[in-house]
């Protein structure tokens, strides 16, 4: 299910669910990293390019092709792909999202379905690599960022 069907089911259930919890309609749990890698169906380290706006029907989503620098898990060729490359696409105006840019290294825990983000735990798995160095919890180095999240994963 994403995020798009998950406000549309809030706010179908109206002022019943909101009255339980304003916050339940808007926010998500808060995932461990282990959480994370197992849900991940792709997790890859990339840079993010240029992003562009790729329409499909009446939603448009901004889609940041990836350069691929390693694959910890999964198939890069199953992400969506844009100008031939795998991509991230993120819908367009969606509040919450990580800070993306082009030339942004970053090592991320992704689905493979094209998603309103597809960034695993509602854009938790997503971890900027800056000057060689990563913040995930208590973990800097990417290399043992990269050795948890297969852990996590059974060494998978």
């Amino acid at each position: 299910m994403n995020a798009r069907t998950l406000l549309l089911a809030a706010a179908l259930a109206g002022p019943a669910l909101t009255a339980l919890s304003p916050a339940l309609a808007t926010t998500a749990p808060t995932l461990t990293l282990a959480q994370q890698a197992q849900r991940a169906e792709v997790i890859v380290r990339a840079t993010l390019g240029t992003p562009a706006e790729v329409k499909d029907g009446e939603v448009t989503y901004l889609a940041y092709p990836l350069t691929v620098t390693e694959t910890i898990v999964g198939d890069a060729t199953r992400l969506p792909q844009q100008g031939g490359k795998p991509a991230l696409f993120v819908l367009k105006g969606v509040d919450g999202l990580p800070d993306l840019r082009a030339g942004l290294e970053v090592v991320a825990l992704l689905y493979a379905a094209r998603l309103d983000s597809p960034v695993v735990g509602f854009n938790q798995g997503l971890y900027a690599v800056t000057g060689g160095k990563v913040t995930a919890g208590d973990i800097t180095d990417p290399v043992k960022l990269r050795e948890a999240l297969l852990s996590a994963r059974g060494g998978k």
